[in-house]
């Protein structure tokens, strides 16, 4: 599965050089060690963890980027749902630092979210991120305060991806389990 990213031409993999697969039990150290780089230890307190320790996140939308046949970049999707509506939230989204800015984080980010938007009774992508990098995929933000995780997140912070407009002004509530 190749992507098409937004980064300027010279920064994206040649389409055969970036390949998206499933995660495999193999790559458990390697995300592990990518985690604790990309995130250190503060990686526990944040809520979108706090939402992982309580909801297990879903082990057909994790997937690895690799780049010439090197891991590059992870992402996992926990099942979840806000307000009744029943979705996904993206993360945690880590790119090894020796393959940054080529797009295998936005490459993955587009893959997940059009396989998981194209599931029955999926309603949207949530993620707690970067507008500047996550709104060029589709992402908007939430209203503020709207949305309730199990530890604080900055408000501006919290995206949405969904095929339906109206989805960012009614989800409201907090990051539960699947109904």
């Amino acid at each position: 599965m190749t992507a098409v990213s937004p980064l300027p031409a010279a920064n994206v993999p040649a389409p055969s050089a970036l390949f998206i697969r499933l995660e495999t039990p193999e790559d458990d150290c390697w995300i592990e060690a990518l985690h604790e780089v990309s995130f250190g230890p503060g990686r526990f307190a944040r809520a979108a963890f706090r939402v992982r320790e309580r909801i297990a996140v879903d082990p057909a939308f994790s997937y690895i980027a690799q780049i010439e046949g090197q891991r590059a970049a992870s992402v996992r999707m926990t099942p979840i749902s806000v307000g009744g509506f029943n979705g996904y939230l993206l993360g945690p989204l880590m790119t090894d630092p020796q393959f940054r800015k080529q797009g295998a984080g936005r490459a993955l980010v587009t893959h997940v979210c059009e396989l998981a938007l194209d599931c029955e009774g999926i309603d949207f992508v949530l993620l707690v991120g970067d507008f500047a990098y996550y709104s060029p995929l589709g992402f908007v933000r939430t209203v503020p305060g709207a949305i309730t995780f199990p530890g604080p997140v900055d408000p501006t912070r919290v995206l949405v991806h969904s095929r339906d407009p109206k989805v960012v002004n009614t989800l409201a509530g907090d990051v539960l389990p699947w109904v």
